[in-house]
């Protein structure tokens, strides 16, 4: 299994054994990325929360995929926190649940690293935005 410790340039040293091959290094930024996706991917997640310069970068065109989520290197271990939007009419426990059961296989899948604590913040609720006010026009319309 990987050891990881933190270092002074904040980047998480694996070690798989002594194979002479070399170090493995892995930035926050990327377990950033690979929990973000695994977020986004859980059905009943409609966006994730993110900063106003992730908003204006994404509008320029490109995909922030490690928006919403912090991640600290600390000495316990890894923790990450994901901020999200959830859809209307979900159990919010149970896809929080989800959340971080993805998170945590796709972490041990792609890094071979454990999480500490994956903390999910459900920082709002997104309705179905329907347009009412062509629906009701198109009835009176017909009647």
């Amino acid at each position: 299994m990987a050891e990881s410790n933190q270092t002074a340039n904040q980047v998480l040293e694996m070690s798989n054994g002594d194979n002479g091959l070399g170090r493995i290094e892995i930035a926050p930024e990327v377990i950033e990325v690979i929990a973000g996706i695994a977020a986004s991917e859980v059905e009943g997640v409609e966006k994730m929360r993110g900063s106003f310069a992730s908003g204006v970068v994404e509008r320029l065109g490109k995909k922030n995929h490690g928006k919403g989520v912090r991640v600290d290197l600390t000495e316990d271990g890894i923790k990450i926190d994901v901020y999200c939007v959830i859809a209307f009419g979900v159990s919010i426990p149970r896809v929080a649940q989800k959340i971080q059961d993805g998170i945590r296989q796709a972490l041990l899948n792609m890094t071979a690293l454990e999480a500490e604590e994956v903390n999910i913040h459900v920082v709002g609720v997104q309705f179905d935005t329907k347009d009412t006010k062509n629906t009701e026009s198109d009835f009176a319309s017909e009647v």
